[in-house]
């Protein structure tokens, strides 16, 4: 395939920036990049422009340096929360990556970033908080701080829930019935002494012997 040098005039992702001398196949360039206003030939009158391409990439550039260092600022205060799906032990399906965290930036706060910038060292396979790292410029790093929750409700067991009620109530009813039996116990002793008492008080004087 015929290769063609061209000059940028534009910054194109994978190819290269305003001013930069690139070789691209011929069809390309003629179809496509130079309908497009985004490259020139490479001439002695297009070569004069390179300062101009210079100067625009250069402003562009800290532009880009600029606004993205702002938004590290910014990300560094967030914490986006992403829901996830887990099991009853709590264990997740799967891990989060880095386009469900695009998607909550854009969802939740209307930041709008390549996933690509993304990057996520571990798998992040658990709840809590991770701490995740946004490559936001060639010289601009951020940590976004990322919440992983679960979609799952709580089950509460209500069977153990019940039966710890019946068991509070079956302790209650065997104390009632010990201090019902014990009080039985008592009635029936001072009853007995009661009895006692008069029995022996109403025992007959023994008889007088005769002088």
């Amino acid at each position: 395939m015929a290769k063609t040098e061209v000059i940028l005039t534009h910054n194109i992702v994978g190819l290269g920036g305003e001013s930069d001398h690139v070789k691209v196949a011929a069809g390309y360039a003629r179809n496509y990049l130079f309908p497009q206003g985004l490259a020139v030939a490479v001439s002695g009158a297009n070569k004069r422009r390179l300062e101009v391409l210079k100067q625009r990439r250069a402003e562009r550039e800290a532009h880009e340096f600029n606004t993205m260092s702002e938004l590290a600022k910014s990300i560094s205060k967030l914490i986006a929360v992403v829901s996830v799906k887990t099991g009853d032990d709590g264990r997740m399906f799967g891990a989060v990556t880095n386009g469900m965290i695009a998607d909550q930036l854009k969802t939740q706060f209307e930041i709008i970033l390549d996933k690509k910038k993304i990057h996520i060292e571990k798998p992040i396979k658990g709840l809590g908080e991770h701490d995740v790292e946004l490559r936001l410029h060639s010289e601009v790093v951020a940590t976004l701080k990322v919440r992983v929750e679960s979609l799952t409700p709580v089950t509460i067991p209500v069977v153990a829930a019940v039966g710890t009620a019946e068991g509070r109530d079956r302790d209650s009813h065997r104390t009632e019935s010990r201090g019902h039996r014990r009080a039985q116990v008592q009635d029936e002793q001072v009853e007995t002494s009661v009895e006692a008492k008069t029995d022996k008080g109403e025992k007959k004087p023994k008889a007088l012997k005769a002088k």
